[in-house]
């Protein structure tokens, strides 16, 4: 039998460029909030998992050693994209199996050291060698699309709209300015059909969350929290050849397995934290994640029922699109931006009533697999 398991605190900074700051400078502040928000002491904690990618050998070690929190286990996660949610789920496993009480979980990343351009990929892969990147992969998926379903690049831009308009109420989102479909259609082209508005921003960035059993929470007495209703990870299924990129398998996979854990449905969700890397994303996620019909996704947008005041607001935070997307960070910000929302926390974006929360982060683009993994949690209101 699992124990159950509580978000007690969350802190961030605002996502951006800093091109003078370190990996070290990103993650203390948050570190030292998120602590101080849950009423711990260094002493209370009793493992450390931190969620990186290009962050180097002993990133944790680095971090903590800055407020003297030490001796403890300290676990570098990586796992591309979704290297923070996975640091989540490790934490998560390790209360649930009664083997520690209380764990802090960091993410965090530095992408400006790359100075600019798409995210460097493993040489090893034969796709990579042939010229293969990010932006091009999601460019297939939104061609496909496109042509198979009722969906046009009007569509795409919407979904830009959309999360800037959000990401303009997140005083921690990269971009906090509104922007049209005119002027994301007419943005720079970066792979037919995307334009520069149709993908989510490079940056810096550091997250952190606390999670707790439920014996730590009453000890500690924490009067905010959610209760991690489901956690999930899993790993791509190989399949050479053909595969039907309008049909992420891994997504489909990971959210049947957590509405069961959680024993929920979709429709019972009030919001959604997903991996829009590039507007087609989202579309392609409002079905994997069970919203709507395969190839219904743009008429559910349209229709406004996936912001304030439909069936569910998906991406609050503005999501990648408009928070920014520093890789590490990215799965712990989404925790954050539940544990506020379900505690009624979030400021001008908060959504009312807000009881059932999912996050979504996918990663690592690798020959073979739809993604390296993927890793969801549900969270309910305490």
């Amino acid at each position: 039998m699992s124990n159950e398991v509580f978000v007690i605190s969350a802190a961030m900074i605002p996502f951006g460029k800093y091109r003078s700051s370190s990996y070290v400078g990103l993650a203390v502040s948050p570190l030292v909030d998120a602590l101080n928000s849950a009423g711990i002491d260094k002493r209370d904690v009793d493992a450390i998992y931190v969620g990186h990618s290009y962050g180097g050998m002993m990133t944790g070690q680095r971090i903590t050693k800055e407020i003297g929190l030490g001796t403890v286990p300290t676990v570098n996660v990586d796992n591309a994209c979704s290297s923070g949610a996975t640091a989540v789920h490790e934490a998560w496993t390790a209360i649930a199996q009664g083997l520690i009480d209380v764990a802090v979980v960091i993410g965090v990343e530095k992408l400006t050291q790359f100075g600019g351009g798409a995210l460097p990929l493993s040489p090893e892969d034969r796709e990579v060698k042939q010229g293969i990147i990010m932006p091009a992969v999601y460019a297939m998926r939104a061609t496909r699309y496109l042509h198979d379903f009722d969906a046009t690049p009007e569509d795409l831009a919407l979904v830009s709209v959309k999360a800037r308009k959000h990401g303009a109420l997140n005083p921690f989102a990269q971009f906090r300015q509104e922007v049209t479909v005119e002027e994301v259609l007419s943005a720079r082209p970066v792979a037919d059909p995307l334009t520069l508005l149709m993908c989510c921003p490079t940056g810096d960035g550091a997250a952190v969350v606390v999670l707790a059993s439920e014996r730590a929470r009453s000890r500690l007495e924490a009067t905010s929290a959610i209760r991690v209703a489901a956690s999930v990870l899993h790993s791509g299924h190989v399949e050479e050849g053909f595969r039907d990129m309008t049909k992420p398998e891994i997504t489909y996979d990971s959210a049947r397995d957590a509405y069961t854990q959680a024993g929920i449905e979709a429709k019972d969700l009030d919001m959604i934290e997903c991996h829009d890397a590039f507007s087609i994303a989202e579309l392609v996620y409002y079905e994997a994640l069970g919203l709507t019909e395969r190839g219904s996704a743009a008429g559910l947008l349209r229709d406004g029922r996936t912001t304030f005041g439909g069936d569910v607001v998906v991406n609050p935070s503005g999501g990648l699109l408009a928070k920014g997307h520093p890789v590490g960070a990215s799965g712990v910000a989404q925790v954050a931006e539940a544990f506020w929302q379900l505690t009624g926390e979030a400021g001008a974006r908060q959504i009312e009533d807000a009881r059932w929360a999912l996050t979504h982060v996918t990663g690592g683009g690798t020959a073979g697999l739809d993604h390296g993994a993927c890793t969801i949690h549900i969270f309910e209101a305490a």
